[in-house]
């Protein structure tokens, strides 16, 4: 695409393909950096791209590169998104199956139903058409790079959700991704290899990564065996026409220890539950994934996008076993079929994106009650569909000098039907957006917005919902306002010094919020809801930066600081009153401070402080807040990279994540423990 004028912002932030093809904007565009790299700037055009592309949303994203990736542990998605303020992501099992939160979604924590974040690849989705997103399906080391729209603010993905979204981007040859081999092992017989070759001939480009995980665990009973396959080839059909295959295959074998009491944890934190030792709880997943991406330059001031994909995942879950009375093992097929369509187009001072998302998502199969290693018996039938459909359209209009208006709206149309609980309905909702960015200096902005959320409920919400309502009465779904304000921006402070930073400020008052909560009847047994009124507020802030220690700029000192400060209630609740609501901390603050020489070593402190949280709607019952610290270590040259890490180096015992209770009794068991002191190592050759 040839530059636009001066006079003319850059485009959406779009899916990969559409990054690849959006021209550096000229000079006097804004040219904010992101505060999650750790990478040389100047080197990686892609990621600049990227960062002009945050600069023109006026909320909350953030960026990270994969690069900086391989020089840290980083097995889960809690590990990924570490320094992406707003997000709570708790890993206690292994790293498939990470609690993943953002701006308060998903705040019931139903280990197996993620929900309220869209989920994409490549611009793609891989979350379910009915909204729930099984993690499992990521691998967060195949990412070049990822773009975190926190709430409301994922509109340019089509998605209203109260989380946001979350789009990862696949490494190409194309790009100049290289061939690299990575190893890495640790502590609880933790190692991974992964290897990778492509390479570009003419108009045809070709990438293909073979990894392998396994991990014993810091509990009993909590082994994983991992591999994947994951490849991408292009091709230039003509000088204005690219297109893309993406394929993926992951095998994932994975022991779960279950959950304990306070008093076990306190005993013996790496014990497992008796009951899933006794039944084997297991998360096995088989998936494979197909996709297509093509990209027409239409002219220097269109362009259109059309991708589509298809994803399989076969569940073999036991989950409870409490002979003779119940057990219950989840054996189904969850089938994806998504498209996309995408329109851009600037016109004179106006920049213009029309969208549509369409996914059907099937899940076939049963529930069984279950004998390990013997008889399996039909429970029930599983037989859901969900349809979605999202049409949206933005415009970004300059309309004077470091002035630039950002509205747009999203239509949804989206079904559910859950066989096996009779219900069958259609969710409807417009959901408008407008924001406006004030561009102070070429490197710093002001922002605000106020825009609507809409979500409607997962298969899982609605086969929990009450009974004893009238027949087939659905769930309605979560509809509410969010406002937004805030600044991101780079300063010098002299000629060898900087510190950037990024802030907002959000606030959001939700109708009819979906809440998967204990039956007080029947304890084990969830039971879905929708609270009246609840508040989900809070300030988000990431500041880093880069000081020269004396006179040479081969010794610097780079702080890197994440901030989360979360507000999250009921409002006037009839039951819960104006109660807190649980699993996310009020207070999480992540950081390192890392001394780095001019030659690629690097060296220094982590630590991360989390506040107390609940583990009930009925605020009974609190989980301890904790400090965790550790060291990092590493050292790049040109083509190759080690590094080391120690976490948890108090060797504290603190708990990762929980089930949430309506009211949790003292004896309840619903902890996970977090990770104890470990040490990890690793390596990477490029060639």
């Amino acid at each position: 695409m040839n530059r636009p004028s001066c006079a003319v912002l850059c485009a959406a932030v779009l899916a990969s393909s559409a990054f690849a093809q959006t021209t550096t904007p000229p000079s006097t565009a804004p040219q904010l950096p992101t505060v999650v790299i750790q990478a040389d700037q100047a080197s990686d055009p892609a990621r600049q791209e990227l960062e002009a592309e945050q600069a023109l949303t006026p909320g909350g994203v953030s960026l990270i590169d994969g690069e900086s990736l391989r020089l840290r542990q980083v097995t889960s998605l809690g590990d990924m998104l570490r320094y992406v303020p707003g997000l709570w992501v708790a890993s206690g099992s292994t790293g498939d199956s990470s609690f993943l939160s953002s701006r308060g979604s998903n705040l019931d924590a139903t280990n197996y139903d993620g929900n309220g974040i869209k989920l994409l690849q490549d611009g793609l989705p891989v979350t379910a058409a009915d909204g729930n997103n099984h993690n499992r399906q990521i691998d967060p080391l195949s990412a070049s790079h990822a773009v975190v729209a926190r709430g409301a603010n994922a509109l340019t993905y089509g998605a209203a959700t109260l989380g946001g979204a979350i789009d990862f981007i696949t490494p190409t040859a194309r790009d100049g991704a290289r061939n690299e081999l990575l190893l890495n092992a640790g502590s609880f017989g933790q190692w991974q290899g992964r290897v990778t070759l492509g390479g570009v001939a003419g108009n045809f480009d070709g990438l293909v990564t073979a990894e392998t995980r396994q991990s014993d665990g810091y509990r009993l009973h909590q082994r994983q065996d991992r591999k994947g396959l994951y490849a991408n080839g292009g091709l230039q059909l003509t000088p204005d026409v690219h297109t893309r295959f993406y394929a993926s295959y992951i095998d994932n074998q994975q022991e779960l220890p279950g959950v304990l009491t306070r008093q076990q944890w306190l005993d013996d934190p790496r014990q497992a539950e008796a009951a899933a030792v006794a039944g084997h709880y297991r998360y096995n997943v088989e998936s494979w994934r197909l996709a297509n991406k093509t990209v027409w330059t239409i002219d220097a001031d269109s362009k259109l996008t059309v991708g589509l994909s298809q994803e399989s995942q076969q569940l073999y879950h036991p989950i409870v076993y409490a002979p003779p009375f119940f057990s219950l093992l989840i054996d189904t097929e969850q089938r994806t079929t998504g498209g996309s369509l995408r329109y851009q187009r600037r016109m004179g001072a106006h920049d213009m994106l029309v969208g549509l998302n369409l996914a059907q998502t099937t899940v076939q199969g049963g529930n069984f009650s279950y004998m390990p290693g013997g008889a399996q018996t039909l429970s029930s039938v599983v037989d859901n569909r969900a349809d979605n459909l999202e049409l949206f359209v933005m415009d970004r209009w300059q309309f004077a000098p470091n002035w630039t208006a950002v509205y747009g709206a999203q239509a949804i149309s989206t079904s559910r039907e859950v066989a096996s609980a009779g219900l069958k309905g259609d969710y409807h909702s417009v959901n408008p957006r407008a924001g406006l960015i004030r561009q102070l200096t070429p490197t710093t902005q002001l922002f605000a917005n106020v825009s609507r959320i809409y979500e409607a409920p997962t298969f899982y919400e609605l086969e929990d919902e009450t009974p004893g309502g009238p027949a087939n009465t659905l769930l309605d779904a979560m509809r509410g306002t969010v406002f937004e304000v805030g600044t991101r921006g780079k300063q010098a402070l002299g000629q060898r010094n900087h510190w950037n930073w990024d802030v907002a400020m959000y606030y959001t008052r939700l109708r009819n919020e979906i809440l998967s909560r204990d039956d007080p009847s029947a304890p084990g047994t969830s039971l879905s809801i929708n609270a009246d009124r609840t508040v989900h507020a809070g300030i988000e802030a990431l500041v880093a930066g880069s000081f020269a220690l004396g006179d040479s700029r081969e010794h610097r000192l780079e702080p890197m600081v994440n901030m989360t400060f979360n507000h999250f209630r009921f409002r006037g609740d009839s039951v819960y009153g104006n109660n807190v609501l649980p699993a996310a901390p009020k207070v999480a603050i992540k950081g390192e401070v890392l001394y780095r020489h001019a030659s690629g070593f690097f060296f220094g402190p982590t630590f991360d402080i989390v506040s107390s949280r609940f583990a009930d709607f009925s605020n009974t019952y609190r989980v301890d807040s904790y400090t965790l610290w550790g060291l990092r270590t590493g050292w790049t040259g040109k083509d190759w990279e080690v590094f080391a890490e120690a976490r948890n180096l108090g060797d504290k015992n603190y708990v990762s994540q929980f089930s949430v209770r309506d009211r949790a009794a003292a004896t309840a068991a619903i902890l996970t423990p977090g990770e104890p002191r470990a040490y990890y190592v690793g390596a990477r050759l490029k060639f």
